[in-house]
Formats: C-alpha cells, structure tokens, sequence
C-alpha cells in the first residue's frame, strides 16, 4: 500500500512538473529588429535574445535588412507561430497598420521597443528619453563653443539629422534644435548652407554614404573658400562616420571641427579618441534590454505595468511617462524612458565600467 501510494505521488509530481515545463514552454517571444548594418541593432538583437532565454522565454529573433515589407511578414510569422508577445523595433513607425491590427486581434501584445510604432496596438514603450539625446548634443555644441558668452562672435555649422521614417529621429533633431534655434535668430550661430529644416538635413535610414555625399556636396559648396566651420551636429553615429570622412577629406580648415553622435559604435569611439569626431551620447542597450524584460514579464504574468515596476530594474534610471509619447490622436503611450549619458576623450572610462567594452592596449575601446 504504500508503494502504490509512492508511485501516485510520483506520478502526480511528474505530471505537475511536465504541466509546469508546457506552462513555461508556451511563452514565446518575438523579436523584430530593422537591420543588422547597423551595430546598435546587432547589440540590441543579441542582448534582448539573451536576457529572454536566461528567464526561460523562447524567442524568435529577425532582422528585416531595413525593409519594411520584409518586417511586416517577419512578425507576420511571429503570429504564426503562436507569440505570446512581440517586441518590435520598427523599420517605419507607420508601415506596419496591417500586422499591428492583427496582433491586436489575436491578443497578442506588442512593446515597441526604442522607436515607436504608429499604431494603438502598442502596449508600452521601452525606449531612452529621444528628445534629451538631442538636448544633450545641442548642450554640449553650447558649453563647447561657450555661445552663452559670444558676444559679437560668430560661429559657422551644419545639422544632419535620421531616418524620416523613424520616429525618434524627429526628437532627436527637435531636441538640439530647440537648444541651438534662440543663437540662430540671434546670428551667433550661422548655418550657412541655410538648411535647418528637419526634412532638409534628414538621412533615409540613417545610411553613413548618404551623410557622407551631402558633407562633400555641402563643403563643396559653401566652405569651399575657405568659410571655417565650427560646428557639425549630427544625431547618431552612422552620419557622423560619414560627416567625419567628409570633413577629413573635403575641408580645408585646419581647425578642430566639433562633430556630435549617438550610439557609441566602435568605429566613433575610435573617432573620438582620433579627435574626428567629439561625443557621442550613449545608450545602454543592455540595460533597455533588462527593462524590457521586466516589462514582457509582467505583462505576461498579468501583474500592474507601471512606475512601481521601476524597483525591478536593478537600479537602472529610469522613469514612467504617460504623457509624452502618443500613437494617434489622443491616444497616449505609456513608456518606461531610460537615461542617456554623454560620452567623449575624456570619460571613456565609463563605458569600460559598463561591462560592455574594455580598453585595448593601442588605447581603442573594444566590444567585449
């Protein structure tokens, strides 16, 4: 008798243990990144896979070679394969109506991650603060050209500015623009090509050959005799690679040309340390991987989202807003926005203290 009552519990213990397996086994996630010819995305892909299947998630991982129909039948697949959830960093923010409405149907809830998406399926956005990464590259052309004290002094420079297709690089732009506009008007600043309109400076998918042929054509043509620049604001790290060879190869000056960026791809750091290029505002992608997480996790748990979940990131700054990102009309986001840090020469240090890079012996940071 009590053998038989051994192998009952045994059987109902391995029959719990196999329901417990299917249970965990049953949430898959889907990760839809736009491109792998960009490093950022590679880094983001990689470390969202990794924290996900640590917790025990299965994840799908695409890559959708910045084509937005491609992206549209990646995630179309996805939902084919029975996602719990989807985490979408979008090739365009209004290109993906059609699947979005689908996830929507089937119940599937969607973080759209780093970039927003133009549709109400969105269940939250995970993202860092876009318009503070502007406002930070504008401060630092501020502080480093010292235009508070200008006086009659004036000052030479020029914008590049993202993708029109991505909704971030609109924040971008507006967020240095805002910093840099009132010197301007007031003519400390010149920009001499006369192009300060997001559309005129804007770079389709932020391709690194696109920023670099409008450097040549715009040095060509205004700088060309000899007008000094001072000052090149770019908002991510592919256009200023490409700012940066221009300036090398097509300006005449010989002064140090002040050239912003975002991201801190291996190549600008070494930029930064050559003196091609100035800053970079950084993102931690492995920490907006870490909140994303703890964001799937409880809405997969159907535990509450929102700012008390911020406890749960390990002490990554963050914060909860309700108010500042909107899919339609009205229809208000909720967004957990991480805190970007600027980066030059002089705190590289930093970025070795991440855990994400470390020093080599030439004095180049590289990825670990």
């Amino acid at each position: 008798m009590k053998k038989l009552l051994c192998l009952v519990l045994a059987l109902v213990m391995s029959l719990m243990c196999v329901s417990v397996m299917a249970e965990g086994a049953a949430k898959k996630v889907g990760i839809s990144m736009p491109t792998q010819s960009l490093e950022r995305w590679n880094r983001d892909g990689e470390y969202l896979k990794q924290q996900f299947e640590a917790a025990g998630y299965e994840t799908i991982l695409t890559y959708s070679d910045n084509k937005n129909d491609q992206q549209v039948n990646d995630i179309d697949n996805m939902l084919s394969q029975n996602v719990d959830l989807l985490i979408i960093a979008a090739i365009d923010g209004d290109g993906l109506n059609t699947v979005m409405d689908r996830a929507a149907e089937e119940g599937v809830p969607v973080i759209s991650y780093d970039r927003l998406i133009g549709n109400d399926a969105v269940s939250y956005y995970v993202s860092f603060d876009n318009y503070t990464v502007g406002t930070l590259q504008g401060k630092f052309v501020e502080a480093a050209l010292d235009l508070a004290n200008a006086g009659d002094k004036t000052f030479n420079m020029e914008f590049t500015a993202g993708d029109p297709a991505d909704n971030n690089a609109g924040y971008f732009f507006n967020g240095a623009f805002d910093v840099l506009k009132g010197y301007i008007e007031a003519g400390t600043i010149k920009v001499v090509s006369g192009q300060t309109e997001f559309q005129q400076v804007a770079t389709a998918q932020w391709n690194t050959d696109t920023a670099l042929n409008r450097a040549s054509n715009l040095l060509a043509s205004y700088y060309a005799d000899g007008t000094v620049l001072d000052a090149w604001l770019c908002s991510n790290d592919s256009t200023a690679a490409g700012v940066a060879q221009a300036i090398e190869s097509d300006y005449a000056g010989d002064n140090a040309v002040i050239v912003t960026g975002q991201d801190g791809d291996i190549a600008n750091l070494r930029n930064i340390v050559d003196g091609k290029q100035t800053m970079t505002v950084y993102k931690n992608v492995a920490n907006e991987a870490i909140v994303t997480l703890e964001v799937a996790k409880a809405i997969l748990e159907g535990a509450e989202v929102g700012e008390a979940l911020i406890a749960n990131f390990g002490g990554i700054e963050c914060a909860f807003d309700t108010t500042s990102y909107f899919t339609s009309e009205g229809h208000f986001t909720p967004s957990f926005l991480l805190v970007p840090t600027v980066v030059t020469k002089d705190n590289l240090d930093y970025l070795v203290d991440t855990g994400l890079y470390a020093m080599g012996d030439d004095g180049y940071l590289i990825a670990k």
